[in-house]
């Protein structure tokens, strides 16, 4: 019986791998540019209540949020009532934080609006307390965010 000898080509079957540092610098670059990082830790609750007629803001770089509700003390464990602007407790003694913080705001961008993001269960002395605040600091966009109930229209 004769062997067959399979013949050996002269070319390479490799992958050419030159141009991999270039693909792994554009697709880095990709996902930082489309990955949004969370920008706020809450330090309070937030259940929010239902309504039925609800208008979604369609800009949401024009939106500065305040959260209202009962500090979360540990998991499952809620304490007084606080307001928390960006990643910081207002004092519940001086509000008058809210108003600096929100007329320098007003300042870098006139069209601002406020989204006051209360807990269900809040006292509403403290968001009218809030209202005053803003007044004062010429924040007069105020918006209150909610969820959506169960067969809600949207305006």
């Amino acid at each position: 019986m004769a062997h067959f000898k399979k013949k050996q080509s002269g070319t390479s079957q490799e992958i050419p791998t030159t141009s991999m540092p270039d693909i792994i610098f554009i697709l880095l670059i990709f996902f930082m540019v489309v990955t949004v990082l969370r920008e706020v830790e809450l330090l309070v609750r937030q259940d929010l209540t239902d309504a039925e007629n609800i208008e979604r803001i369609e800009e949401k770089r024009l939106v500065s949020y305040i959260y209202v509700g009962p500090q979360v003390v540990a998991p499952g464990v809620y304490g007084d009532t606080r307001v928390q602007v960006d990643d910081a407790l207002v004092d519940p003694n001086d509000f008058r934080a809210i108003q600096n913080v929100m007329r320098q705001r007003r300042t870098d961008e006139p069209r601002l609006i406020v989204s006051l993001r209360v807990d269900y269960e809040s006292e509403m002395g403290i968001v009218s307390d809030i209202k005053q605040e803003l007044r004062l600091a010429d924040a007069l966009r105020i918006n209150y965010s909610t969820r959506r109930a169960e067969g809600a229209t949207e305006l």
